[in-house]
């Protein structure tokens, strides 16, 4: 079992770093090449920074049972097909179950924001999100 991360913004990368170090796993952290992450223990893939590139590269490594850490739904969803189990910054795993109404949910607010009637704000990151995102890491790594 490996983890993989979707780097490129994501804000529980030392976490994750973290608990790989204490399950002695191997973590990927894949981002693009206009972000500077650097890190000890885990290994750093810098991919082009055209859409979706960190996307493809995971989804083309991965293999059943590793951990991806992703807030993409497109990518969570490739990863479930391939066996893999994703999981979100906020602790949120993603499951054949619930997978299906997020990509819907995606395609209508796209829909939306191409016809200038529907604008998202980010939500201030809480520190309960980071306990539930480590939480349920070390639920995925220790099932």
């Amino acid at each position: 079992m490996k983890i993989y991360m979707d780097a490129d913004g994501c804000p529980v990368i030392s976490i994750a770093v973290n608990v790989a170090k204490e399950y002695s796993l191997e973590i990927i952290i894949v981002k693009n090449f206009a972000h500077e992450i650097y890190d000890s223990y885990a290994s750093i893939v810098s991919v082009d920074i055209s859409r979706d590139s960190a996307d493809f590269y995971i989804v083309n490594k991965i293999e059943k049972d590793d951990i991806v850490v992703t807030q993409d739904y497109g990518l969570a969803a490739m990863c479930l097909s391939k066996g893999a189990r994703p999981i979100n910054e906020n602790g949120l795993i993603y499951t054949q179950d619930n997978i299906e109404g997020m990509l819907n949910r995606r395609h209508l607010h796209q829909q939306l924001r191409r016809e200038n009637k529907y604008y998202s704000k980010a939500k201030k990151r809480s520190p309960e999100a980071d306990k539930a995102f480590e939480r349920n890491l070390r639920i995925l790594v220790e099932g």
